[in-house]
């Protein structure tokens, strides 16, 4: 399995713009860019990162 060309990035973006739609796709990418950086932040250990996620989670 080869690393993936122009062609087969934008034949699974059309995919994903058809499956999705273009209203949704925004929310999406917002959720996994807080999921990674959530990630990050537990794998650095940054504690206090996590104590203001679960704080602001509890408002």
């Amino acid at each position: 399995m080869g690393r993936l060309g122009a062609t087969e990035i934008i034949v699974i973006l059309v995919i994903v713009l058809l499956l999705f739609g273009g209203k949704k796709i925004p929310e999406l990418m917002k959720g996994l860019g807080t999921g990674i950086k959530e990630f990050k932040d537990a794998a650095k250990g940054d504690e206090n990162a996590v104590a203001k996620k679960e704080d602001e989670t509890k408002e």
